[in-house]
């Protein structure tokens, strides 16, 4: 259990990493519950990872985050990786243990599904299928973490069905890949549709996805957070859907790794998520 007399030290390693916005998240959750301690941003080169991470005991820290392009790379760094992190074949956090140890974790799952949760309380991963567009890391996670939730169908499309199948062989049963021209009919019943892509992002083009066939009672959740609202969420406002920014996922995973350096698990706030907005 982290001492809460002394200074926690924590970060985020990137490269690059001045656009991160968990500096501002996690020093809002210190000044908050009255904890002495700094997150700050760690600019460093794949080439020195390792030497980075290694550092991290000797220099005091209780952990840190880890963003492009280091999150692969550090399975093969780090002394323990957690199951999860694993079976996503990333890790977004690192815990420094008192042996002086690293540990690797991934809540970027965990943060996708509590902010379906934080949007509507009572959805279930079992009501319907789950549609995930993409076979990123970012859908990696979230297939990962719909399992967890309880989830009975995952349906995986992206335009190279190589890589859905991947995905699909890696996590067995409830994930299957579909070929890409079938992703409109396929929204047909489903309870969850999700764009793992960065299409919709400033500067990308929209997602090309008809949602015709997608039930109104669906959520539709996008991990795009800049903007706030894709064009695929608003697409989903209009037919009275209920749209999830992904804003929500990088509020909600930044929780449980707080919680592992401090040993507060913190809320994410209205006003959290208002300065938060007002950064982007």
């Amino acid at each position: 259990m982290p001492n809460h007399h002394s200074f926690i030290l924590a970060g985020v390693m990137g490269w690059p990493i001045g656009h991160s916005r968990s500096p501002k998240i996690h020093n809002c959750w210190f000044a908050q519950y009255g904890l002495k301690g700094a997150y700050v941003p760690l600019k460093v080169e794949p080439a020195k990872l390792e030497t980075a991470l290694r550092a991290l005991p000797a220099l005091g820290f209780s952990g840190c985050n880890l963003t492009i392009p280091h999150k692969e790379a550090a399975l093969t760094v780090l002394d323990r990786i957690e199951e999860n992190a694993a079976r996503i074949g990333a890790v977004n956090c690192v815990v420094v243990e008192p042996d002086g140890a690293l540990t690797g974790k991934n809540y970027d799952g965990y943060g996708f599904v509590a902010s379906l949760y934080e949007a509507a309380p009572k959805w279930q991963a079992a009501s319907g299928p789950c549609i995930v567009i993409g076979a990123g890391g970012a859908a990696r996670a979230i297939v990962s973490g719909l399992i967890d939730a309880g989830a009975k169908e995952i349906r995986l499309f992206n335009r190279t069905r190589a890589r859905a199948e991947k995905i699909a062989a890696d996590f067995g049963a409830p994930v299957a890949a579909y070929p890409w021209e079938e992703r409109h009919e396929a929204l047909a019943g489903a309870g969850l549709l999700v764009n793992a892509t960065s299409q919709g992002m400033i500067g990308q083009e929209p997602l090309d996805l008809s949602l015709d066939a997608l039930p109104t009672t669906a959520l539709v959740a996008d991990i795009v957070y800049a903007p706030l609202e894709t064009p695929l969420l608003a697409a989903a406002r209009r037919m009275g859907a209920t749209p999830v920014d992904g804003l929500g996922m990088l509020l909600h995973q930044a929780r449980p790794a707080f919680r592992d350096w401090t040993g507060t698990m913190p809320d994410v706030t209205p006003a959290l998520r208002a300065l938060i907005v007002a950064d982007l």
